[in-house]
């Protein structure tokens, strides 16, 4: 399946899919591919904040340092 374009383009679609899979119209094949497209989008959104993350910095005593849960 296509890697969306944008962070926001994937919480979009899920979001869409969220909501069709909620209204209970879909074929059992149709729910089915939703739901590995939502597991799908959800992974890669997960991968983009790790990585996003990882690049945060903080400056502290006039250097740069990594971000961390503990700053």
């Amino acid at each position: 399946m296509a890697e969306p374009a944008s962070y926001e383009a994937a919480l979009a679609e899920l979001d869409r899919l969220v909501q069709a899979m909620e209204s209970a119209q879909l074929p059992l094949d149709q729910l089915l591919d939703s739901y590995r497209r939502g597991a799908e989008l959800l992974g890669w959104c997960r991968g983009r904040l790790d990585a996003v993350e990882q690049q945060v910095k903080v400056l502290e005593n006039g250097q740069l340092q990594a971000w961390s849960d503990a700053a």
